[in-house]
Order: C-alpha cells, then sequence, then structure tokens
C-alpha cells in the first residue's frame, strides 16, 4: 500500500519502438492518474523524440548475452550487472513505487535493480512467445501482463502471476482508429502501406516494386504507395517504384505512422508486436512478412493472432518474392470484399484500452484505485 499521494514510476524500456511505443502508452495512462513518470533506458531510447512523457530519462548500461565467444558473454554479463548497480543507486535516489520492465535486456538491470532495493516489479511482453530477458526475470516480479492472451515460452510455474491487458497503443492510433475502412471502387484509388516496422525492412524495397511492377496498367494507375524503407534503401527503392510506374511516398520514418495505416487499403509488413496492435487496433488488413531467423519466432507468433482470424495473409521471407506477391495484390485488388472483410476481423482483434487494463493491474497491485482518471 503506497501512502503517497503521487505514486512515482519507473518504466525500463529499449531504444526500440516495439519496446518504447508500449511504454510511453502507458507512461500516458499512469500521468493521467497522477503518477510521476521516470524512464531507465539504453543509448538509443536516449536518442528518442521528445514525445515520451517521463519527467527525467535514465540512461543505463546494458547489453545482450548473445554470439559463441565465451569472451563477448562475460563482457555482456559484466556490463548488465554494472548497470544493475547504477539502477539500484537511482532507484534509491528516486524513490519509485514500482518498476515496470518492457522486454529486451535493457529492460534487465532495473528490474534488478528494483528486486535489490525491495521496490515491486512488474514487467509487459508484448509479443506472443516470451522473451529470454522477461523469462529471466519472471521469477522475481510481482506480476506479468501480457499483449497475447497465452504467450508461448512462458513456464506455467509464473503463468500464475500471468494477466492479458493487451498491447498498449500510442494517442496517435487512438486517433487513427476512429478512421473507417475507406471504401473502395472499381477505378478509385488504392492505397498501400509498406513498412518494416520501425527499422525499416531491405526486403520490402525490392520485392514489393518489383510485385507491383507485374501488375496491369489498370491497376498500376490507381495505387498510391506509402513506403517506410531503410535509409540505406532509399535510392534503390525509388528506382524500383519509378521503373514499375507507381506513384510512391518513400521516405525513412513517417511519424504519423498511424494516420497512414488507417488511410490504408492494405498494409504491408513485418509483424512485431506494436505493428500486430496498431493494425488489430485500427482495423486494417495486412500482407505479413514474419522476420526469419530469431531464435523464439516471436514474429511468427504474432502474425498468426490476425491470420487465424482472416484478418491478414503470412508469408515466410524465403517465398516472400514478386510474382507470388503480384497474384496475391491482384486477387485482393480485384475482390475488395475480401479486404472489407478482412479489415472487419482485424479490427475484433484490437484492444484499444490496453494501456488502462495495465495501469489498472499496477494500481490494484500497489493499492491504489488506477481503473480510472486521477487518483485522489
Amino acid at each position: 500500500m503506497i501512502s503517497s499521494p503521487t505514486p512515482v514510476i519507473l518504466l525500463a524500456a529499449g531504444g526500440t519502438g516495439g519496446h518504447l511505443f508500449p511504454a510511453e502508452a502507458l507512461a500516458g495512462a499512469l500521468t493521467a492518474r497522477g503518477a510521476v513518470i521516470h524512464l531507465a533506458t539504453d543509448h538509443r531510447g536516449m536518442a528518442y523524440g521528445g514525445a515520451f512523457p517521463a519527467v527525467a530519462r535514465h540512461e543505463i548500461r546494458a547489453a545482450t548475452p548473445s554470439g559463441k565467444s565465451p569472451l563477448s558473454l562475460l563482457k555482456a554479463i559484466f556490463v548488465l550487472v554494472r548497470g544493475a548497480l547504477q539502477s539500484y543507486l537511482l532507484i534509491k535516489k528516486i524513490k519509485p513505487d514500482a518498476v515496470i520492465g518492457f522486454g529486451g535486456y535493457p529492460s534487465v538491470p532495473p528490474l534488478i535493480g528494483a528486486v535489490l532495493a525491495g521496490v515491486p516489479t512488474f514487467i509487459h511482453e508484448q509479443n506472443g512467445v516470451m522473451g529470454r530477458a522477461n523469462r529471466f526475470v519472471a521469477p522475481f516480479v510481482n506480476a506479468i501482463a501480457t499483449g497475447f492472451e497465452k504467450p508461448k515460452a512462458l513456464s506455467e510455474k509464473y503463468a500464475v502471476k500471468a494477466h492479458h491487458v493487451g498491447n498498449p497503443i500510442r494517442p496517435l492510433v487512438c486517433e487513427a482508429m476512429e478512421i473507417p475502412y475507406p471504401e473502395l471502387y472499381p477505378q478509385s484509388e488504392f492505397h498501400l502501406l509498406v513498412t518494416g516496422g520501425s527499422q525499416g525492412a531491405r526486403v520490402m524495397s525490392t520485392v514489393v516494386p518489383e510485385a507491383l511492377a507485374l501488375l496491369s496498367d489498370d491497376i498500376k494507375a490507381r495505387l498510391r504507395v506509402t513506403h517506410q524503407a531503410r535509409g540505406d534503401d532509399l535510392e534503390t527503392a525509388k528506382t524500383l517504384y519509378g521503373r514499375a510506374g507507381v506513384i510512391a511516398d518513400i521516405r525513412a520514418f513517417f511519424d504519423d505512422l498511424p494516420m497512414r495505416i488507417a488511410q490504408a487499403h492494405l498494409v504491408i509488413g513485418r509483424a512485431g508486436a506494436s505493428t500486430i496492435a496498431e493494425l488489430a487496433v485500427i482495423g486494417r488488413p495486412s500482407i505479413l512478412v514474419p522476420l526469419p531467423g530469431s531464435l523464439d519466432q516471436d514474429q511468427a507468433a504474432n502474425a498468426e493472432s490476425l491470420a487465424q482470424r482472416g484478418a491478414a495473409l503470412v508469408i515466410k521471407q524465403s517465398d516472400f518474392t514478386a510474382e507470388p506477391l503480384a497474384r496475391h495484390l491482384n486477387e485482393l485488388i480485384t475482390h475488395p470484399d475480401r479486404l472489407t472483410d478482412s479489415s472487419r476481423a482485424a479490427k475484433s482483434a484490437g484492444i484499444a484500452d490496453a494501456a488502462e487494463r495495465f495501469a489498472a493491474l499496477i494500481g490494484e497491485n500497489l493499492g491504489l484505485d488506477f481503473s480510472r482518471g486521477r487518483s485522489s
């Protein structure tokens, strides 16, 4: 039970959109309930835009224990231990009432520091497979919030701590979800959004424009493409779209991406947890290409959650080539009723109030009424 009317909450999230976006959404929900927010992050998170609603951001040392080299593993462990000590000292200074981690190894040192300091801890797992960092800290935390109902690799021993709240979404997504699916007519413009996540994806910059080049002239004349590409791939993508004869807005980053999703008739992209959550809440059909090669295959599990509802077509990257993609696109564009049905199916999977659900879970554990509005 917290006696202070102004609880202090420390959020721990690494510097990628997949971790920072849900942390930002929760921070907004907690701030609306009267909490003071601090952010502990790595050097990438420190460079993140100033939209994060925190009174202060603190850079914490972190590293990922990976690779086959024992020396590299020892170095990473050493960095994490230093980060945990640094976090412990920070926690003693700002005296948070809870520390909340959003997965990834940058969240581990603050959580360890909190456990050492006797501060309540929570974690959020965004993906359909429990990540290694979250599996490591699961034995020590008070509660586990999940983006998917039953994430794989969550030990039965700790499943009793799990609460399905969904993936918190940013305010921009909440605005975008109010926009209805754009109507399609035989000769109307067809808006296609292509994105590889916050970092872009090289395969999208080659395969998609090559596939569009194979479509009929009538369809190509209708296409309006928005493509978020890696900086290194911008010129390649521009050249290929030019050869295809397709109008395309190609940039390294769109700060209004949720609105771009809402304006799209179809989205082609990766299957990160934030992407899946935004597609579902906004309600847009998609062709998903899960990131290959990851140890946990978390994106494949994420994508399957929409595919099972008929909201998405999932293609392995090894099968993601121009000719098959062109056939899929031609089929969807010439049968708009299928896209409309998929849009409804995606919308049925969305959890728009995930941040509020997570805030209520935290408040319940801390003895605060975080169920609605500003705490009294």
